[in-house]
């Protein structure tokens, strides 16, 4: 089983990426599950068709119960994707990183893996704030890799390189390791280079470059992932080589 958790910074593309991810996955036949680790609850939207599966802490507040089972908190997406959001407090009422414990905590009881052995499993994690639950995707058993996405924007670089420290930071306790970063493309002024720059900093590398393209904003609005709506593009198909390539660096 490959697990993988993908951070970066809000509004840097992560759950676009994620999602396409878990298609491109499953477009290789590999049985995928996606959870979104972030209080929005939408991470996997674009493979719902623009619903979601109820988030985990929205179940518990609304019902006053934990879900019995994994379809109560789940749907199944696009290519067979099983999509689980996490979901977060009542705003001004708690702490969305407990959120985040306490879901991971009850796919445990679940037996989640166990039930539904996937091939892999992608966390979608919100990566402004690695502390707390926000970290419990690198923690040992969860994800094996960590792979942070990020552009050549400055307020992205200083996310991708706050979270690669809290990588390092944990890797003396077991936890998940650096797989690499992945340049979403914004298109500013020297990006390559800046990304560059950044993994040269935090001893990593580039693992894969994703385009800036209007196919991504048009299959949004048709609340698909462009691997669904544009299956042939130049676009769907990097998304196919970033997914070959992560295959590869985590040995499967």
């Amino acid at each position: 089983m490959l697990k993988i958790a993908v951070y970066g910074k809000g509004g840097i593309g992560k759950s676009t990426v994620t999602s396409n991810l878990a298609a491109a996955f499953a477009s290789m036949g590999k049985k995928v599950i996606q959870i979104g680790c972030d209080p929005k609850a939408d991470s996997t939207i674009n493979l719902l068709g623009g619903t979601t599966p109820i988030p985990v802490m929205n179940y518990m507040r609304e019902y006053d119960e934990d879900p019995e089972t994994i379809e109560d908190i789940s749907k199944v997406g696009y290519g067979g994707v099983l999509c689980i959001e996490t979901g977060g407090p009542t705003p001004g009422l708690g702490c969305a990183g407990r959120g985040i414990i306490a879901t991971f905590s009850l796919l445990e009881d679940l037996e989640l893996f166990e039930t539904h052995q996937p091939d892999v499993v992608l966390y979608d994690v919100l990566g402004d704030v690695v502390c707390g639950g926000f970290s419990m995707p690198m923690r040992r058993g969860y994800a094996d890799k960590v792979f942070v996405i990020t552009s050549g924007e400055n307020m992205a670089i200083h996310a991708a390189a706050n979270i690669a420290m809290a990588v390092e930071n944990f890797k003396d306790r077991g936890y998940a390791q650096l797989g690499g970063l992945i340049l979403n493309r914004r298109n500013v002024k020297n990006e390559e280079e800046k990304v560059a720059e950044l993994a040269e900093d935090i001893h990593s590398k580039v693992i894969g470059t994703l385009s800036r393209s209007e196919l991504v904003t048009d299959a949004e609005e048709q609340q698909k992932t462009v691997m669904e709506a544009y299956p042939n593009s130049p676009m769907a198909e990097e998304y196919r080589v970033l997914a070959k390539q992560i295959r590869k660096l985590c040995g499967i």
